[in-house]
């Protein structure tokens, strides 16, 4: 009787001891962390086995550097082509959004543009026209329908390009090179 003791108590002893280091390795060692991340933020975990300590910055980096460069055209009807570079360093504060903090200078040179742009593409689409139509590309078998949508299409899209750099050329919002997007 006391061998089967010993056995059931040596048996429940080893079981609990492999359940015991299941439980023990199926434990996680570190916390779940749910930190706010962004596009402008960082952090850094250190964790052991006494606690964990956390380095967060919101809008990190402090200072952010835009550069560009432009090739656009210039001169007389934009014939000719002018090459800007553009480097800007800013700071976005915790209130302000990505796409927010547009000056109204900046809007009021967008609009120019944008109106520009569509009273070039209605003239350059007229003129894409008269030169199918004078010249008779529509009238080429097979391929004159195609040939004349092009035309007509390359015109409106010059138009578009010119008429909208006309527009911010002239607009007084637009005359800081800043603005010119």
């Amino acid at each position: 009787m006391k061998k089967w003791i010993g056995i059931s108590l040596g048996t429940l002893l080893g079981i609990s001891h492999i359940g015991m280091i299941g439980m023990i390795a199926r434990k996680e060692s570190f916390p779940k962390l749910n930190l706010p991340i962004s596009d402008y933020t960082s952090y850094s975990v250190v964790a052991n086995k006494e606690g964990y300590s956390i380095n967060y910055r919101a809008h990190d980096p402090r200072v952010l550097v835009k550069s560009e460069g432009v090739e656009r055209p210039a001169g007389f009807l934009g014939f000719g082509k002018a090459k800007i570079s553009k480097h800007e360093q800013y700071y976005i504060a915790p209130s302000q959004s990505v796409s927010g903090g547009m000056s109204p200078e900046m809007i009021a040179c967008i609009k120019k543009k944008g109106g520009g742009e569509q009273t070039g593409r209605l003239v350059g689409g007229g003129l894409g026209t008269a030169a199918v139509t004078s010249t008779g590309i529509g009238s080429i078998p097979i391929v004159g329908w195609v040939l004349a949508g092009a035309a007509t299409m390359v015109g409106m899209d010059q138009g578009a390009e010119i008429g909208g750099q006309m527009a911010a050329d002239l607009a007084k919002e637009c005359k800081d090179e800043e603005n010119i997007n």
